[in-house]
């Protein structure tokens, strides 16, 4: 929460915090990940907000598993439950989110560890400020030029409409007003929530502006989403007005990165690259030359051991349930995606057969400006994954022949029956429950042989195994009891 949160500031920022009223004087004109975080933060800080440091990527909120988004530490101040120590604040947090993890490498920008940079008014400034400082930090201090943005409102939204095109000066074309889906925001079940207005990047203005999407990714990138947090959504799903109104934001810091190094993806800007050219001198495969395949599974690693090593460094452990399920899905995950390219055997004498904790110092290394403590933790984080590692190596050859089979058998009844091949709720149980493979994985190696699973199978499945859990536990309570 934020009463902590005046300890372990980024470094290049630490300055900031003593001086957030003065004028902004200078601009760094560097491009490089870090440039981009200390300009962010100076921009805000000259503007009188308070600079603090990311909080954990686990959160003290009950209804969220994982620190999704820069506003979460917040959240009991935008409901009133604390007081306010500062009316505006900036910081650049470190986030996590699993839902999309299939697309990870596949799309330009799905990742499941990003930094979000944003600023936030706690019943200070609202929408004039918020989207004018938004429009000056992207086109003044970050140099992107005007007639390559584009802006959506929530469809109701005619103040924020006539905001941006009135007073900021775009023009009418390059404004779209989107539904619910897109431009109404909110942080899960329940909580604060608000209209939003996102900004985007124009990667090719040549298409002109008529029937343009701005959900096409191969045009837009959408970088920057100011939230106008004036709701709280309860437990029915009605809106109560919150006792204040406040402002969230969060820009990407990869995707900005990728704006301004101008590279095809996230994945090519300096905060993954690096990343990925130390997987490619383990591999002796360039990334470069490598087909779409490879450079899928140089893409995975390379963003899975980042959430790997952040997921460590804030205390989270492998397991088969919330948190450590996650981190377990995402290191076995990058165990096969590393096994693809060819990654096995001993790189450094006394790490035995495992290589992730080599891929990860690459990622300790470059952590300083994200989270300094995670340096002083690196003992621990490469020897609890270097230990799942060697876990799951030792289920994988027998797991993968097992998956295989099933799929050859899955594809030899689809052709004797000429129906869609598919892998029953019960197989996917049996290669979650005895080897150890997260359904999600199953599904994407699947997937890659053209076979399908039945999920509702698989749910069905997963709900007996609780039901027995539960059964063998009351017995146990009764025995204890008698």
């Amino acid at each position: 929460m934020a009463e902590d949160m005046d300890n372990n500031l980024p470094p290049s920022v630490e300055s900031s915090t003593n001086n957030g009223s003065e004028e902004h004087k200078s601009k760094d004109l560097s491009v490089s990940s870090d440039s981009i975080r200390h300009r962010f933060l100076e921009f805000f800080a000259s503007r009188g907000h308070k600079v603090l440091p990311s909080a954990s990527l686990v959160p003290d909120d009950p209804t969220v598993l994982l620190t999704i988004a820069g506003m979460l530490q917040f959240k009991p101040i935008f409901l009133g439950q604390v007081q306010r120590l500062v009316p505006r604040a900036t910081t650049s947090q470190r986030c996590i989110r699993t839902n999309d993890v299939e697309n990870v490498g596949r799309t330009a920008r799905h990742h499941t560890f990003f930094e979000m940079l944003g600023n936030f008014s706690f019943g200070d400034y609202f929408k004039k400020e918020a989207i004018q400082w938004a429009w000056e930090l992207s086109t003044e201090e970050f140099g992107i030029p005007a007639d390559r943005l584009w802006v959506s409102v929530f469809e109701d939204d005619d103040e924020a409409f006539e905001i941006w095109h009135h007073e900021v000066g775009v023009p009418v074309e390059h404004i779209q007003r989107m539904g619910e889906e897109d431009n109404f925001w909110t942080s899960g079940v329940t909580g604060p929530c608000g209209p939003c207005s996102e900004i985007y990047y124009d990667l090719h203005p040549e298409r002109g502006y008529l029937d343009a999407d701005l959900n096409d990714d191969t045009r837009f990138i959408e970088f920057y989403n100011l939230v106008f947090m004036e709701f709280n959504k309860k437990v029915d799903g009605s809106l109560e007005p919150l006792k204040q109104k406040n402002i969230d934001t969060g820009l990407g810091l990869e995707r900005v990165a990728r704006i301004l190094q101008k590279v095809s993806n996230n994945y090519e800007t300096d905060l993954i690259y690096p990343i990925i050219e130390k997987v490619s001198e383990l591999a002796k495969v360039s990334y470069s030359q490598a087909n779409e395949q490879y450079k899928l599974n140089f893409k995975i690693v390379g963003d899975h051991l980042r959430a790997i090593v952040y997921l460590i460094s804030d205390g989270v452990v492998p397991s088969n349930t919330k948190r450590g399920y996650v981190l377990r899905m995402l290191i076995r995950r990058a165990v096969r995606a590393g096994r693809s390219l060819g990654l096995k055997g001993d790189y450094q004498g006394n790490l035995g057969e495992t290589v992730l904790p080599v891929i990860a110092g690459k990622v300790i290394e470059m952590s300083s400006l994200i989270d300094p403590d995670v340096k002083d933790k690196a003992g621990r984080i490469l020897e609890v994954l270097q230990r799942e590692e060697l876990v799951f190596l030792k289920t994988l050859c027998k797991g993968e022949k097992k998956l295989h089979q099933m799929l050859d058998e899955a594809l030899s009844r689809a052709e004797k029956s000429g129906s869609m091949p598919c892998l029953s709720g019960k197989e996917a149980f049996v290669l979650k429950d005895t080897y150890g493979f997260p359904v999600e994985q199953t599904r994407e190696v699947a997937k890659e042989h053209g076979v399908g699973i039945d999920m509702d199978g698989f749910d069905t499945e997963m709900e007996n195994q609780r039901r027995q859990s539960k059964a063998a536990n009351k017995t146990v309570e009764v025995v204890g009891c008698t």
